[in-house]
Protein backbone atom coordinates (compact mmCIF):
# COMPACT_ATOMS: atom_id res chain seq x y z
CA UNK A 1 0.00 0.00 0.00
CA UNK A 2 1.32 4.00 -0.96
CA UNK A 3 2.07 6.15 1.78
CA UNK A 4 -1.72 8.12 -0.02
CA UNK A 5 -3.58 5.12 -0.23
CA UNK A 6 -7.12 5.27 1.28
CA UNK A 7 -7.78 1.63 0.48
CA UNK A 8 -5.49 -1.04 -0.57
CA UNK A 9 -6.14 -2.33 -4.64
CA UNK A 10 -8.50 -4.30 -5.03
CA UNK A 11 -10.37 -4.00 -1.69
CA UNK A 12 -13.69 -2.05 -1.32
CA UNK A 13 -13.41 1.28 0.28
CA UNK A 14 -15.19 3.01 3.08
CA UNK A 15 -14.97 6.32 1.83
CA UNK A 16 -16.50 7.78 -1.29
CA UNK A 17 -13.81 9.92 -3.38
CA UNK A 18 -14.44 13.29 -4.95
CA UNK A 19 -12.44 14.94 -6.88
CA UNK A 20 -11.20 18.68 -6.46
CA UNK A 21 -13.94 19.84 -9.21
CA UNK A 22 -16.38 17.33 -7.89
CA UNK A 23 -16.20 18.30 -4.49
CA UNK A 24 -15.79 22.24 -5.30
CA UNK A 25 -19.19 21.56 -6.84
CA UNK A 26 -20.60 21.19 -3.37
CA UNK A 27 -20.36 24.38 -2.15
CA UNK A 28 -23.99 24.99 -3.34
CA UNK A 29 -24.47 28.78 -2.44
CA UNK A 30 -22.29 28.59 0.70
CA UNK A 31 -20.89 32.59 1.17
CA UNK A 32 -17.45 33.36 1.59
CA UNK A 33 -17.99 35.25 5.11
CA UNK A 34 -14.00 35.32 4.57
CA UNK A 35 -11.55 38.32 3.19
CA UNK A 36 -8.18 37.37 1.98
CA UNK A 37 -7.07 39.49 5.11
CA UNK A 38 -8.26 37.55 7.32
CA UNK A 39 -6.76 34.19 5.51
CA UNK A 40 -3.62 35.94 5.87
CA UNK A 41 -3.55 36.45 9.73
CA UNK A 42 -4.23 32.98 9.75
CA UNK A 43 -2.27 31.32 7.66
CA UNK A 44 0.79 28.98 9.00
CA UNK A 45 4.59 29.83 8.04
CA UNK A 46 5.16 27.98 4.79
CA UNK A 47 1.67 27.12 4.48
CA UNK A 48 0.08 28.42 0.94
CA UNK A 49 -3.71 28.81 1.01
CA UNK A 50 -5.73 31.43 -1.00
CA UNK A 51 -9.23 32.35 -1.37
CA UNK A 52 -9.65 30.21 -4.29
CA UNK A 53 -8.68 27.34 -2.40
CA UNK A 54 -10.66 28.15 0.58
CA UNK A 55 -13.68 28.49 -1.76
CA UNK A 56 -13.23 25.23 -3.43
CA UNK A 57 -12.07 22.97 -0.53
CA UNK A 58 -13.46 24.72 3.08
CA UNK A 59 -16.21 25.83 2.20
CA UNK A 60 -17.93 22.67 0.83
CA UNK A 61 -15.96 21.14 4.10
CA UNK A 62 -18.00 24.17 6.21
CA UNK A 63 -21.61 23.11 4.95
CA UNK A 64 -20.97 19.44 5.28
CA UNK A 65 -19.93 19.91 8.77
CA UNK A 66 -22.59 22.38 9.53
CA UNK A 67 -25.38 19.55 8.48
CA UNK A 68 -23.72 17.50 10.80
CA UNK A 69 -23.80 19.71 14.00
CA UNK A 70 -27.16 20.97 12.87
CA UNK A 71 -28.12 17.03 13.24
CA UNK A 72 -26.60 17.10 16.45
CA UNK A 73 -28.61 19.86 17.85
CA UNK A 74 -32.07 18.30 16.76
CA UNK A 75 -30.68 15.20 18.72
CA UNK A 76 -30.00 17.47 21.64
CA UNK A 77 -33.18 18.80 21.87
CA UNK A 78 -34.84 15.93 21.04
CA UNK A 79 -33.31 13.89 24.08
CA UNK A 80 -33.63 17.05 26.15
CA UNK A 81 -37.37 16.64 25.52
CA UNK A 82 -37.61 12.89 26.09
CA UNK A 83 -35.63 13.52 29.60
CA UNK A 84 -37.93 16.15 30.07
CA UNK A 85 -35.73 18.88 30.16
CA UNK A 86 -32.91 17.86 31.81
CA UNK A 87 -29.26 17.66 30.12
CA UNK A 88 -26.13 20.10 29.85
CA UNK A 89 -25.48 21.76 26.72
CA UNK A 90 -22.33 19.57 25.05
CA UNK A 91 -20.48 21.29 22.37
CA UNK A 92 -19.86 19.41 18.78
CA UNK A 93 -16.38 18.26 18.80
CA UNK A 94 -14.53 17.80 15.39
CA UNK A 95 -10.84 16.17 15.94
CA UNK A 96 -8.14 16.99 13.16
CA UNK A 97 -5.03 15.00 12.73
CA UNK A 98 -1.95 14.78 10.44
CA UNK A 99 1.65 14.92 9.74
CA UNK A 100 4.26 17.78 10.90
CA UNK A 101 3.94 19.88 8.31
CA UNK A 102 0.90 18.88 6.70
CA UNK A 103 -0.88 22.45 7.69
CA UNK A 104 -3.16 21.10 10.62
CA UNK A 105 -2.89 24.41 12.74
CA UNK A 106 -3.64 26.50 10.13
CA UNK A 107 -6.60 24.87 8.95
CA UNK A 108 -8.25 24.46 12.44
CA UNK A 109 -8.14 27.95 12.26
CA UNK A 110 -9.95 28.42 8.90
CA UNK A 111 -12.34 26.05 9.77
CA UNK A 112 -13.11 27.82 13.26
CA UNK A 113 -13.46 30.93 11.44
CA UNK A 114 -15.24 29.88 8.88
CA UNK A 115 -17.92 28.02 11.13
CA UNK A 116 -17.97 30.61 13.59
CA UNK A 117 -19.60 32.48 10.61
CA UNK A 118 -23.13 30.37 10.46
CA UNK A 119 -25.74 31.93 12.15
CA UNK A 120 -26.85 28.60 14.14
CA UNK A 121 -23.08 27.48 16.01
CA UNK A 122 -21.31 31.18 16.24
CA UNK A 123 -19.25 30.10 19.38
CA UNK A 124 -16.00 27.70 17.74
CA UNK A 125 -13.55 26.88 20.14
CA UNK A 126 -10.36 25.63 19.13
CA UNK A 127 -7.56 23.35 21.39
CA UNK A 128 -4.34 22.14 19.95
CA UNK A 129 -3.09 18.81 21.88
CA UNK A 130 0.71 20.20 21.95
CA UNK A 131 -0.67 21.72 25.54
CA UNK A 132 -0.82 18.84 26.50
CA UNK A 133 2.33 17.45 26.08
CA UNK A 134 4.43 16.56 29.08
CA UNK A 135 6.72 19.43 30.09
CA UNK A 136 10.44 19.28 29.05
CA UNK A 137 11.90 18.65 32.53
CA UNK A 138 9.69 15.60 32.51
CA UNK A 139 10.14 14.29 29.12
CA UNK A 140 14.03 14.98 29.96
CA UNK A 141 13.56 12.67 33.12
CA UNK A 142 11.80 10.19 31.37
CA UNK A 143 14.25 10.37 27.94
CA UNK A 144 12.00 11.23 25.36
CA UNK A 145 12.72 14.25 24.42
CA UNK A 146 14.00 12.77 21.47
CA UNK A 147 10.39 11.29 21.00
CA UNK A 148 8.46 14.51 21.87
CA UNK A 149 5.23 14.15 19.71
CA UNK A 150 4.93 10.85 19.51
CA UNK A 151 2.26 9.15 22.11
CA UNK A 152 4.09 8.29 25.44
CA UNK A 153 5.29 12.26 25.23
CA UNK A 154 1.44 13.21 26.04
CA UNK A 155 -0.20 13.83 29.03
CA UNK A 156 -2.87 11.37 28.31
CA UNK A 157 -4.91 11.22 31.38
CA UNK A 158 -5.42 14.84 31.63
CA UNK A 159 -6.17 15.05 27.89
CA UNK A 160 -8.85 12.49 28.83
CA UNK A 161 -10.03 14.46 31.97
CA UNK A 162 -10.25 17.47 29.95
CA UNK A 163 -12.33 15.77 26.86
CA UNK A 164 -14.99 13.91 29.34
CA UNK A 165 -15.36 17.34 31.39
CA UNK A 166 -16.20 19.35 28.15
CA UNK A 167 -18.77 16.37 26.95
CA UNK A 168 -20.09 16.03 30.30
CA UNK A 169 -21.40 19.74 30.17
CA UNK A 170 -19.34 21.23 32.45
CA UNK A 171 -18.66 24.89 32.51
CA UNK A 172 -15.25 26.35 32.57
CA UNK A 173 -12.82 23.74 31.71
CA UNK A 174 -9.29 24.47 31.41
CA UNK A 175 -6.82 23.57 28.59
CA UNK A 176 -3.43 23.97 28.88
CA UNK A 177 -1.35 26.29 26.68
CA UNK A 178 2.38 25.81 24.40
CA UNK A 179 4.56 27.75 23.76
CA UNK A 180 6.23 26.87 20.64
CA UNK A 181 8.98 29.76 21.22
CA UNK A 182 10.29 28.00 24.47
CA UNK A 183 9.32 24.70 23.02
CA UNK A 184 7.81 23.87 26.02
CA UNK A 185 3.81 23.67 28.11
CA UNK A 186 3.37 27.61 29.99
CA UNK A 187 3.01 27.32 33.58
CA UNK A 188 -0.24 27.86 35.07
CA UNK A 189 -1.19 29.24 31.47
CA UNK A 190 -4.86 27.93 30.40
CA UNK A 191 -7.08 28.29 27.16
CA UNK A 192 -10.72 28.63 29.00
CA UNK A 193 -13.52 26.51 27.07
CA UNK A 194 -16.95 27.27 28.53
CA UNK A 195 -19.37 25.32 26.38
CA UNK A 196 -18.49 25.99 23.34
CA UNK A 197 -21.02 25.25 20.28
CA UNK A 198 -17.91 23.47 18.39
CA UNK A 199 -14.62 22.36 19.39
CA UNK A 200 -11.94 21.91 17.57
CA UNK A 201 -8.80 19.88 18.98
CA UNK A 202 -6.37 19.55 16.55
CA UNK A 203 -3.07 17.26 17.00
CA UNK A 204 -0.69 14.64 15.46
CA UNK A 205 -2.04 11.53 17.27
CA UNK A 206 -5.65 12.30 18.14
CA UNK A 207 -7.39 9.11 16.36
CA UNK A 208 -4.89 7.06 18.18
CA UNK A 209 -6.05 4.13 19.85
CA UNK A 210 -4.12 1.19 21.93
CA UNK A 211 -4.34 -2.09 22.94
CA UNK A 212 -7.29 -2.46 25.38
CA UNK A 213 -5.78 -3.81 29.20
CA UNK A 214 -5.62 -7.25 30.27
CA UNK A 215 -7.59 -6.60 33.22
CA UNK A 216 -10.47 -6.32 31.40
CA UNK A 217 -10.55 -2.18 32.55
CA UNK A 218 -12.65 0.19 29.77
CA UNK A 219 -9.76 2.64 28.60
CA UNK A 220 -11.80 5.77 26.43
CA UNK A 221 -9.41 6.77 23.77
CA UNK A 222 -9.12 10.91 22.59
CA UNK A 223 -10.96 9.78 19.27
CA UNK A 224 -14.27 8.55 21.52
CA UNK A 225 -14.78 11.55 22.42
CA UNK A 226 -14.91 13.32 18.37
CA UNK A 227 -18.50 13.94 16.66
CA UNK A 228 -16.33 14.40 13.36
CA UNK A 229 -12.56 13.45 12.75
CA UNK A 230 -10.44 14.51 9.58
CA UNK A 231 -7.23 13.69 8.63
CA UNK A 232 -4.77 16.19 6.50
CA UNK A 233 -3.24 13.52 3.59
CA UNK A 234 0.12 14.50 2.01
CA UNK A 235 2.76 12.39 0.31
CA UNK A 236 6.31 11.74 2.15
CA UNK A 237 8.19 13.52 -0.47
CA UNK A 238 5.99 16.39 0.01
CA UNK A 239 5.72 16.88 3.92
CA UNK A 240 9.73 16.57 4.22
CA UNK A 241 9.46 19.32 1.53
CA UNK A 242 7.27 21.56 3.48
CA UNK A 243 9.16 20.73 6.60
CA UNK A 244 12.71 22.00 5.62
CA UNK A 245 10.79 25.13 4.15
CA UNK A 246 9.26 26.15 7.46
CA UNK A 247 12.76 25.28 9.13
CA UNK A 248 14.15 27.96 7.07
CA UNK A 249 11.28 30.63 7.48
CA UNK A 250 11.69 29.65 11.32
CA UNK A 251 15.55 30.18 10.94
CA UNK A 252 14.86 33.89 9.98
CA UNK A 253 12.40 34.73 12.26
CA UNK A 254 11.44 32.50 15.63
CA UNK A 255 14.97 31.17 15.94
CA UNK A 256 16.54 34.47 16.08
CA UNK A 257 14.93 35.34 19.32
CA UNK A 258 17.28 34.62 22.39
CA UNK A 259 14.43 33.10 24.02
CA UNK A 260 13.64 30.23 21.04
CA UNK A 261 14.50 26.68 22.83
CA UNK A 262 15.91 26.27 19.08
CA UNK A 263 18.13 29.66 19.00
CA UNK A 264 21.52 27.45 18.03
CA UNK A 265 19.84 27.12 14.64
CA UNK A 266 19.70 30.87 13.70
CA UNK A 267 23.09 31.11 12.90
CA UNK A 268 23.28 27.95 10.40
CA UNK A 269 23.93 28.59 6.75
CA UNK A 270 21.81 27.44 4.06
CA UNK A 271 23.61 23.65 3.70
CA UNK A 272 23.85 22.63 7.63
CA UNK A 273 20.08 24.28 8.05
CA UNK A 274 18.88 21.56 4.98
CA UNK A 275 21.29 18.67 6.39
CA UNK A 276 19.83 19.51 9.87
CA UNK A 277 16.43 20.13 9.36
CA UNK A 278 16.75 16.62 6.90
CA UNK A 279 17.82 14.92 9.82
CA UNK A 280 15.48 16.01 12.64
CA UNK A 281 12.32 15.38 9.93
CA UNK A 282 14.23 11.28 8.95
CA UNK A 283 14.82 10.27 12.62
CA UNK A 284 12.04 11.78 14.56
CA UNK A 285 8.69 13.45 12.31
CA UNK A 286 9.13 10.44 9.71
CA UNK A 287 8.89 7.80 12.13
CA UNK A 288 6.26 9.37 13.92
CA UNK A 289 4.21 9.22 11.51
CA UNK A 290 4.92 5.69 9.68
CA UNK A 291 4.67 3.91 13.07
CA UNK A 292 1.46 6.18 14.75
CA UNK A 293 0.04 9.20 12.73
CA UNK A 294 -0.57 7.48 8.70
CA UNK A 295 -2.11 3.97 10.38
CA UNK A 296 -4.90 6.20 12.10
CA UNK A 297 -5.86 7.77 9.01
CA UNK A 298 -8.65 5.14 8.14
CA UNK A 299 -10.30 5.93 11.35
CA UNK A 300 -11.03 9.16 9.93
CA UNK A 301 -14.86 10.51 9.06
CA UNK A 302 -12.74 12.68 6.23
CA UNK A 303 -9.61 12.56 4.37
CA UNK A 304 -7.90 15.63 2.42
CA UNK A 305 -5.06 14.65 0.38
CA UNK A 306 -2.97 17.32 -0.32
CA UNK A 307 -0.54 17.73 -3.41
CA UNK A 308 2.04 20.74 -4.18
CA UNK A 309 1.37 24.09 -3.09
CA UNK A 310 -0.92 22.39 -0.11
CA UNK A 311 -3.51 22.31 -2.66
CA UNK A 312 -6.02 19.98 -2.04
CA UNK A 313 -6.27 17.02 -5.15
CA UNK A 314 -8.92 14.79 -3.46
CA UNK A 315 -11.19 14.38 -0.65
CA UNK A 316 -12.17 11.22 0.85
CA UNK A 317 -15.78 11.15 2.49
CA UNK A 318 -16.83 8.05 4.48
CA UNK A 319 -20.24 6.81 3.96
CA UNK A 320 -22.98 6.82 6.58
Amino acid sequence: MQDTDVAAPGEPSPYRRFSRQQWAALRADTPLALTAQELEEIRGLAVEIDLVEVEAIYLPLSRLLNLHVAAMQRLFRARRQFLGGNGSKVPFIIGMAGSVAVGKSTTARLLRLLLSRWPDHPRVDLVPTDGFLLPNVELERRGLMGRKGFPESYDLPRLLRFLADVRAGRRHVKAPVYDHLTYDVVPDAFIEIDQPDILIIEGLNVLQTGRPPRDGEAIPFVSDFFDFALYLDAPEDLLRRWYVERFFMLRRTAFADPRSYFHRYAALNDVQAEAVATQIWETINLVNLRENIRPTRFRADLVLRKGPHHRVQEVFLRNI
